[in-house]
Formats: C-alpha cells, sequence, structure tokens
C-alpha cells in the first residue's frame, strides 16, 4: 500500500514537472506596423520559429502586424511600458528617444543603396546603436532595408516647385518633414493605418512610401502618379527591449541577435528584388510612374542636413558621409 502510494505521488510530481515545462515558454510579443503580405511580417514569422526550435522552446514569439498592437509610436514607447518585446521601427522614431540613430532617415543622406550598405555594416551604426542602447536601455539587433521613398500623388511631381503648398502625409515623427519643408510642401502626420483613407477623402494630397509598401498599402488606387524622387533611403531597426534582453542568458542573447539578422538580411534581399520590378508593374496598373530629376530636390534638402532640425553633430554626418 505504501508503495502504491509513494509511486502514486511520484507519478504526480513528474506529471506536475511535465506541466510544469510545458508552461515554461517566455512568450513575447513582437510588433510592427506593416502588411501581413510584406517581407518584414514573413521574416518576422519565420525568426520566431527559428528562435523557438534553437531555444528548444524557451521562447515563443507572438507577431503583431498591420498596427494591431499600435501606431509606431506607441508601440516605440511600448518597449519601455512592457506592452511589446520587439519591435520593427524607422530610424526617425528611434531617434525621438536618442537623436543621432536619426540621420540615416534623413533625406538625401545616402548616395545610393551601396552607401546605405556600407553603413548598416559601419562602426558607426553600431556606436549609434549602443548610443541608442545607454539612453533607452533597449538593444538594436538588426537593420532592414526599407526601400527608397517616393512621393504618390494625383499630378505629375518632377521638381520641387510641384511640390508647393502640397499637403502630403508624413509619418508622425518630426524629421520626416525635413524633405516636404525644404521643398515648400505642407507635411501632415497621419498614422499609418490611416494613410489609405486620408488619401481617398483628400485630407491629404499625397504620401510618401517605397514602391513595395505603396503596393502592399494599395496607395495606388487613390493615387495616380508615383513620383521617382527617391528622397529617403530608408530602414527599419528591430530593437528588443531593455527589460527582456537583460533577463536573457548569454547563449540565448546570441541566438537572438544570430537569428534577427539573418532575418533582415533577408526581408533586404527581399525589397531590394520587388523595388527593381514594381515600376512596370504599376504601368500595367493604370498608374503613371514618373522618373524624376532628383538634383534640385537634393539640393534643396542638403542645406539642411546640419542645420536646426539635425538630431546629430556634425563629426557623425561627416562619419557617414566618409563611408565608401
Amino acid at each position: 500500500m505504501n508503495r502504491l502510494v509513494l509511486s502514486l505521488a511520484a507519478a504526480a510530481i513528474v506529471s506536475t514537472a511535465s506541466f510544469g515545462g510545458a508552461q515554461a515558454a517566455t512568450k513575447l510579443k513582437f510588433a510592427h506596423v506593416y502588411e501581413t503580405s510584406e517581407p518584414y511580417h514573413k521574416r518576422a514569422l519565420e525568426a520566431a520559429e527559428e528562435i523557438k526550435k534553437q531555444t528548444n522552446g524557451r521562447y515563443e514569439i507572438e507577431v503583431f502586424p498591420a498596427s494591431s498592437l499600435g501606431k509606431e509610436s506607441d508601440i516605440n514607447e511600448g518597449l519601455g511600458l512592457g506592452t511589446v518585446d520587439i519591435i520593427y521601427t524607422g530610424a526617425l522614431f528611434a531617434g525621438r528617444f536618442y537623436g543621432p540613430i536619426a540621420i540615416s532617415g534623413a533625406p538625401f543622406m545616402f548616395r545610393d543603396l551601396n552607401h546605405w550598405k556600407s553603413y548598416a555594416a559601419s562602426d558607426l551604426f553600431g556606436e549609434l546603436s549602443e548610443g541608442y542602447r545607454k539612453k533607452t536601455g533597449h538593444t538594436v539587433l538588426a537593420l532592414t532595408y526599407y526601400g527608397e521613398r517616393h512621393v504618390t500623388s494625383n499630378k505629375p511631381i518632377l521638381k520641387p516647385e510641384d511640390m508647393k503648398n502640397l499637403k502630403i502625409r508624413v509619418p508622425d515623427a518630426p524629421l520626416y518633414r525635413m524633405f516636404p519643408e525644404a521643398v515648400g510642401a505642407n507635411p501632415t502626420p497621419i498614422a499609418f493605418a490611416e494613410v489609405y483613407l486620408a488619401l481617398q477623402q483628400g485630407v491629404a494630397d499625397a504620401q510618401e512610401n517605397p514602391l513595395p509598401t505603396i503596393q502592399a498599402k494599395k496607395f495606388y488606387e487613390v493615387q495616380k502618379h508615383i513620383n521617382l524622387t527617391g528622397h529617403i533611403t530608408d530602414a527599419l531597426l528591430t530593437i528588443v527591449s531593455g527589460t527582456r534582453w537583460d533577463s536573457m542568458k548569454p547563449e540565448d542573447q546570441k541566438i537572438f541577435a544570430s537569428v534577427l539578422k539573418e532575418a533582415a538580411a533577408k526581408a533586404t534581399a527581399d525589397i531590394v528584388e520587388s523595388e527593381q520590378k514594381l515600376a512596370d508593374w504599376f504601368v500595367k496598373e493604370g498608374v503613371t510612374v514618373n522618373k524624376v530629376d532628383r538634383g534640385p530636390f537634393r539640393e534643396a534638402v542638403v542645406k539642411l542636413h546640419n542645420g536646426p532640425s539635425a538630431t546629430w553633430d556634425k563629426a557623425t554626418y561627416d562619419k557617414l558621409q566618409a563611408l565608401k
């Protein structure tokens, strides 16, 4: 009888331990504002599966797309509030918390994609990421190419003068105002999830985003022209909250860093490939794609790079421009 009781007790302990093990996974929230059809979401889902696999189920990541956990400013704040654990965000949003890191999101800051790639692999990016960590406590793990941002509108935009008094939607981060203000337009901050309706209803006359985003968000349905201004070579930071990162064992930190960097590299390749094809796709959809002489737009903006709106110092600017 005693042996039976002991056997049952042992079984109960094993059962409880097994149940506890099943419940031991740490659940994380990965939030972003992009559509499920976009490479960022696809690669985030893959990363979540890979992290679960490599940590033997110690971490389970649920990815929340399309502003389902809030607009971009909300999820940035959520890192500190503990409502999200990992986010994709533009450098200009991160720049609200640590100004110098915003430099990569400023208009005409990069000469071309290769210049951006040099920055992404540079010590300068590492230094700025570390500055952000010291200021916020959060860790930047990767940089994903977002694409060249172009202006969409219902009239051709071929020269800076064509943008005078144009109500153009911009993301709600101050430095996104630099380009439109330099060419005489009226920047109108509107949350990403509300842009389609704003364009449809005439709340804004125009918006600016890379070609893959214009396709995914269907802005071409409510705008007749895509004007290839290429005014920002944009990118997304992958950031993990400081509280979550600091709670991880070093071996798990290595896994997160490796997997999320690989996801960023894959999404970057996806976007580069997509950009090369999309101009023709838009033309087939009946949209007018206007090639633009970027020189005059660049001239209007570059003089502001180290002006009162700059959140970086001249030394940081010079380092970035010196990258080959």
